[in-house]
C-alpha cells in the first residue's frame, strides 16, 4: 500500500465520522430554531470545510481543524470556491464559529481552541475581505503579496 493508498483509506473513515457529525451538527441547529434555508447553508459550509478543505492535502479530523481557519479563510477558500465573496466569507465564519461551538460541547475541542478560532476570525476578517477585494481586482497582478 503506498502513501496515497493510505491517505485515502484515512479519508475515507474521517468522511464517515464527518457525516455523522454533520448530522448531528444540523439536530442541535433545529434545535435553536433556526430556518431549514439557515440550517442549509451552515451544514454546508461546514462539510465544505471538513470534507474538502481539511482532506485537500492531509487527513485532518474536523477536531483538529480548528486552527486551519485563517488558511481556509483567507487564502484557500478565496481561490477554490468560485462562490467566493464576502457575504460568503463571513456566513463560512459564523458557520466555523457555531460548528465548532458543536464541538466544544461533544468534547472534541477545548475552550482554548475555541477562544482562539473566534479571536482570529474577529482579528483577521478585515485582513481576509480585503485579500477578496484583492483577487478579484483584475488591475492587481500579485494579490497575495501585500507589499
Amino acid at each position: 500500500m503506498d502513501d496515497y493508498d493510505i491517505y485515502e483509506k484515512k479519508c475515507k473513515i474521517i468522511r464517515k465520522q464527518n457525516e455523522r457529525l454533520l448530522i448531528e451538527f444540523a439536530v442541535l441547529l433545529q434545535s435553536s430554531g433556526l430556518s431549514k434555508k439557515t440550517i442549509k447553508n451552515h451544514v454546508s459550509n461546514i462539510d465544505f470545510y471538513i470534507n474538502d478543505y481539511l482532506l485537500y492535502e492531509d487527513a485532518i479530523e474536523a477536531r483538529d481543524g480548528a486552527n486551519s481557519i485563517g488558511d481556509f479563510l483567507g487564502y484557500w477558500f478565496i481561490r477554490k470556491a468560485m462562490w467566493a465573496s464576502r457575504t460568503s466569507i463571513k456566513s463560512n465564519a459564523t458557520s466555523l464559529k457555531k460548528f465548532y461551538i458543536f464541538m466544544l460541547g461533544k468534547g472534541l475541542i477545548d475552550e482554548d481552541e475555541l477562544m482562539d478560532l473566534k479571536e482570529e476570525i474577529t482579528d483577521r476578517m478585515p485582513e481576509w475581505l480585503a485579500t477578496l477585494d484583492r483577487y478579484d481586482d483584475i488591475s492587481i497582478d500579485d494579490v497575495w503579496n501585500l507589499m
